[in-house]
C-alpha cells in the first residue's frame, strides 16, 4: 500500500482578500504560517518518506514547514502548480462577475468547458497534475508521500482518482491547510480523509 497525503497551502494575502491567485506567486500570511504549523502537529504520527510541492511559494513554504518535523527535503514540481487563471488572476469574484458575466455562469455550472482568456482548462490541469501524482506513486511504492498543492489542482487530482466528471469539481471543498489522505492498492485509490481541517479548531481558524 502506498499512502498519499495531499495538502493545500496555508492562507495567503489574496485568499484573505478573496482574489483569484492561479499561478501568481502570492506569499503566505502570518496566519498561513500558523496554519501550517498546526497542520504539522496534526501529521506528527505519520511516517513520511518523501515530500513534494508546487514550486509556487505558498505551497513550497507550507511543505517546508511540514518537513521540519521529518528528516526529509522538499522537492518542487511545477506540474503541481495551481490552474492558470489567465486574465482573472488578481481579481476578486465581484470584479470577475462584472467583467465576464457570461463566462462566470458557465464556470460554476460546467467549468470543464471554460477556458479563461490566457488561462488553462480543467482537463489540461488534470493531465499535468494527476500525471505527476501517478509518476510519484510509481516512484515510491509502499511508502508515504506528502504533496503540497492548491485548491483547484487538488480537486482535479481527486476527480482523477475517483473517475469523476470534472464538472463536479466544485462539490469537493478544499480549505487552507486541508489534509486529504488516499491509500493506493495496486494503483486504485481509496480516499480515507477528505478536507480535514480539525487542526484549525471548530471554527476553522485555529
Amino acid at each position: 500500500m502506498t499512502k498519499l497525503i495531499l495538502i493545500r497551502h496555508g492562507q495567503t494575502v489574496w485568499n484573505h482578500e478573496l482574489r483569484y491567485q492561479g499561478q501568481t506567486d502570492v506569499a503566505l500570511t502570518e496566519e498561513g504560517y500558523r496554519q501550517a504549523r498546526l497542520m504539522t502537529n496534526r501529521l506528527k504520527t505519520e511516517k513520511i518518506d518523501a515530500i513534494y510541492a508546487s514550486d509556487l511559494s505558498r505551497a513550497l513554504e507550507t511543505a517546508k514547514i511540514v518537513a521540519e518535523g521529518w528528516s526529509v527535503s522538499v522537492q518542487s514540481l511545477p506540474e503541481l502548480r495551481e490552474i492558470n487563471f489567465g486574465v482573472w488572476e488578481g481579481l476578486t469574484y465581484k470584479e470577475i462577475a462584472e467583467r465576464y458575466p457570461d463566462l462566470v455562469k458557465v464556470w460554476f455550472s460546467n467549468p470543464s468547458q471554460v477556458r479563461i482568456p490566457n488561462g488553462e482548462m480543467f482537463a489540461e490541469l488534470q493531465d499535468r497534475a494527476y500525471g505527476a501524482i501517478k509518476s510519484l506513486l510509481a516512484k515510491h511504492p509502499d511508502q508515504t508521500i506528502l504533496v503540497a498543492s492548491h485548491g483547484a489542482t487538488i480537486r482535479m487530482i481527486i476527480c482523477g482518482i475517483l473517475g469523476m466528471e470534472l464538472d463536479r469539481a466544485w462539490q469537493i471543498r478544499q480549505d487552507n491547510t486541508a489534509v486529504n489522505i488516499i491509500d493506493f492498492y495496486d494503483g486504485q485509490g481509496i480516499i480515507r480523509v477528505l478536507n480535514d481541517i480539525h487542526h484549525l479548531g471548530d471554527d476553522g481558524s485555529g
